[in-house]
């Protein structure tokens, strides 16, 4: 009964953090619907777009290579490096959903972001076990339904809108994602893996470009958390049961 409240209320910081964190994206839901129907995309495509690639950053890459004439062949490789993130993210939730089915594991896959990520390890870690109701929580919640509802205003009445960045929305949402970032780290190798990673990102995107300095942090970071020997708060996951009991 305990861990059933634990999880219970685990869920309730879980769903207000989604909402911050939905709300925080808004603003750029909006400018997404705006430059892809600036680009040519009919509001149709760019909710297409939303729904069925789902993937922020990358469609803003996309929309703006598509208007400035790339074709297609380039604009797949090069959003698909922008993504390469998620093979890491990926990686870090499989010993938790080791026992989801594949399917359902299939849809995870489809709705995981950095959003969903975050909220959904942080969540695991505090209940220290898999729920995979959780997961679905943050990821509609932080996600995408606002990320939706954003297209579909930013693609229809988004020329309205004044610019997000005036009102200050280009801070709020990469700070609420550093706030992210700092709950997760909670053991020695967490704290070298993202003080390293961030190091190397930096440099790398100073000297190389973001795309390359994302993914050579990515992989540099945990590469160096896993060398540092582990400690008593690095916490291996509980496997989730078959049946994804909550």
């Amino acid at each position: 009964m305990d861990q059933e409240m634990d999880v219970s209320s685990s869920r309730r910081q879980l769903s207000v953090d989604a909402l911050a964190i939905g709300v925080s994206g808004l603003g750029f839901g909006v400018v997404y619907g705006l430059a892809a129907r600036e680009a040519g995309f009919s509001p149709i495509e760019a909710m297409a777009m939303s729904v069925l690639v789902f993937a922020g950053a990358a469609q803003f890459a996309a929309v703006g290579y598509v208007a400035a004439g790339l074709a297609w062949p380039g604009v797949i490789l090069l959003t698909a490096l922008l993504n390469a993130r998620h093979l890491l993210y990926s990686a870090a939730l499989a010993p938790w959903l080791n026992g989801v089915p594949r399917i359902r594991r299939a849809l995870m896959a489809h709705l995981l972001t950095d959003e969903a990520f975050a909220l959904s390890i942080a969540h695991f870690e505090r209940i220290g076990r898999t729920d995979q109701r959780g997961y679905w929580i943050a990821a509609f919640l932080s996600d995408f339904i606002p990320w939706n509802l954003a297209t579909l205003a930013g693609v229809t009445i988004g020329a309205q809108i004044p610019d997000p960045a005036r009102f200050g929305l280009d801070v709020v949402f990469p700070a609420a994602m550093i706030g992210l970032a700092v709950s997760l780290v909670t053991g020695r190798r967490a704290f070298v893996a993202a003080l390293a990673g961030g190091i190397l990102g930096v440099l790398v995107s100073l000297t190389a470009g973001p795309g390359v300095g994302v993914i050579v942090g990515g992989l540099g970071g945990p590469l160096l958390g896993l060398a540092v020997p582990r400690s008593a708060s690095d916490q291996a996951p509980v496997l989730a049961k078959p049946d994804g009991a909550p």
